[in-house]
């Protein structure tokens, strides 16, 4: 289903899209590499990734078979991704608002989604990155499927396999009211304690929902229910 194009290496899966959508019609294009040299985050930030270990992956869609708002869509992104690795690993997964996927308690996948006009045509540019093999990690709460499940999956067939998943359920859209409960079924911490830091400092909160606009409602421990876009607060694990 849709396109499969391997790079033995690049900079960047999200910068090489475009490349590859060359002509009218594209869709469910995907590029994916083993070895990504400069990975991009949400809002700037760098991802980093083992060569030949971990998976980074991109899906062009264009914008045309949607008609939810583009917070929603990237939640039913996120939820997607979350069911395919529950699905594999077994595992109970979750949501780390807005764009992270948690396994056990560590991230092992980061997801960009950018909206571009290529060639006259408009499309999400889904990109995730996906900690497969890699066993170390320069930040504590980082992990992967290996170090988190214990164990080794061949990275060609996860490719497939994973490509094949998105792009069917790509095809057709829930609900926004379904998007907007499975997302906060799988929203991590929900409902927990938790310590979070902002401006003013740290301070303790619950996560209880998180809102169609893409803001994340907490119930402070001293100013009570407040929302927050992303940025402006940091939920500590």
């Amino acid at each position: 289903m849709g396109e499969l194009f391997y790079l033995k290496e690049c900079s960047s899966t999200n910068d090489e899209i475009s490349r590859f959508l060359l002509y009218e019609g594209s869709d469910f294009v995907c590029v994916y590499t083993f070895n990504q040299t400069k990975g991009r985050g949400q809002y700037g930030n760098s991802w980093a990734s083992a060569p030949e270990h971990n998976l980074a992956y991109t899906l062009a869609v264009n914008t045309s078979n949607f008609t939810v708002p583009d917070s929603l869509f990237n939640y039913y992104t996120a939820t997607i991704i979350r069911d395919f690795l529950a699905n594999l690993t077994e595992s109970p997964v979750k949501i780390k608002w807005p764009n992270d996927i948690i396994l056990k308690n560590k991230k092992i996948v980061g997801i960009l989604i950018e909206k571009k006009k290529i060639n006259d045509q408009n499309y999400f540019i889904i990109g995730s990155g996906i900690n497969i093999l890699q066993e170390k990690f320069e930040v504590s709460n980082a992990g992967s499927l290996l170090t988190q499940t214990g164990k080794r999956f061949d990275l060609e067939n996860f490719v497939s396999e994973y490509h094949d998943f998105l792009v069917e359920k790509l095809k057709t859209i829930p609900s926004e009211q379904e998007i907007m409960d499975r997302f906060n079924s799988n929203l991590f911490r929900k409902d927990e304690i938790s310590v979070f830091e902002n401006e003013q400092g740290r301070q303790n909160g619950i996560i209880r929902f998180a809102d169609e606009k893409g803001e994340i409602w907490i119930e402070m421990e001293k100013d009570g229910l407040q929302s927050f876009y992303h940025k402006e607060i940091r939920l500590l694990y």
